[in-house]
């Protein structure tokens, strides 16, 4: 089948999965009885669960995008290079500290300033003598991703009567009730894709190499950072919305790639929308396999990605230079 084609199927059928997923219950499929507060009730929070996994998922997707064209590897995501953890943490200290009952923008605003500075000193380790390394900027990452976890633990130490809120964001869970922090996460996440959507040829270019890149005429350290911005961005809007979900800006970018081709012009929205809906059919076996009770979105993306990953890595061959 035509990958054009395979595209377009791709954005027919994703309504059509959005909607079943609302109507979708422990009891099969079913639409609320609206006349009724609770069956509106009902329906208010699978829509703002649909909304909110859709976001999530298309944020974290393209975030995971942008940074594999970037380092080149489709082993980079946002979980894996510790964007996710410093935005969990920026995104845990603004409830430990109230910030969030202030303003809806106080959540995504810490999240994206403590992931952006965990971005940084994660490019900085990696860099020697103005090179950077691949795998160092994954080991840095993995390294930078576990002190940000003991701080957010010991975080939760100290949480006293905020520990509830802390420990059920931690979790990763779609169920949001607040419209205001939906939209502005939501517009973090349209801003952020925009921005690489626009950089699409650019991105096409850095996947040849920042020198092949340079001599297309691209404007590599401008581009390299903006795209670097864009993609902390949506890691961290999705982080400040929904807590901690990994894996979703591996497995769906690297997927995409298979089915639409490498072309960003392309990929970037492919992405997006199998993103969104890949986290919401997670969210729905969540709710689902062991009704009543409710599993954690995190615990399904993490079944599917763990053994992705280590096939990816298994399977991939370092170049010269990266073993260097």
């Amino acid at each position: 089948m035509r990958k054009p084609l395979v595209q377009l199927l791709l954005y027919l059928l994703a309504p059509v999965a959005l909607a079943a997923c609302v109507l979708l219950g422990p009891h099969g499929f079913a639409w609320p009885d609206t006349t009724t507060p609770i069956g509106q009730a009902l329906l208010y929070l699978r829509l703002h669960r649909v909304a909110a996994g859709f976001v999530v998922g298309a944020g974290l997707a393209c975030s995971g995008a942008v940074l594999q064209a970037l380092l080149r590897n489709p082993l980079a995501d946002p979980y894996v290079l510790g964007v996710s953890g410093g935005g969990a943490l920026g995104a845990a200290l603004a409830i430990f500290f109230g910030w969030n009952m202030l303003h809806a923008l106080a959540l995504p605003a810490g999240a994206f300033a403590v992931a952006l500075a965990t971005l940084l000193l994660v490019y900085r380790l990696a860099s020697r003598g103005g090179v950077v390394s691949v795998y160092g900027l994954i080991l840095s990452g993995v390294v930078i991703s576990s002190m940000l976890g003991s701080l957010l633990m010991l975080l939760v130490v100290f949480a006293g009567d905020r520990l509830p809120p802390i420990v059920f964001w931690m979790l990763g869970n779609l169920q949001v009730s607040d419209t205001s922090l939906l939209l502005s996460c939501g517009s973090g996440v349209g801003v952020a894709f925009g921005i690489v959507w626009l950089l699409s040829r650019e991105l096409n270019a850095l996947t040849l190499g920042r020198d092949m890149a340079h001599h297309l005429g691209v404007r590599t350290e401008f581009v390299v950072g903006l795209a670097l911005t864009a993609a902390t961005l949506a890691a961290a809007s999705t982080v400040a919305l929904c807590g901690l979900i990994g894996f979703v800006g591996l497995i769906v970018p690297h997927a995409m790639r298979h089915v639409v081709g490498a072309d960003h012009r392309r990929l970037l929205p492919a992405a997006a929308v199998a993103g969104g809906v890949f986290l919401v059919l997670c969210d729905t076996c969540a709710r689902l396999v062991v009704a009543p009770v409710e599993l954690p979105v995190g615990v399904i993306t993490a079944l599917f990605g763990g053994p992705f990953f280590l096939v990816l890595l298994r399977r991939r061959k370092p170049t010269a230079l990266e073993a260097a």
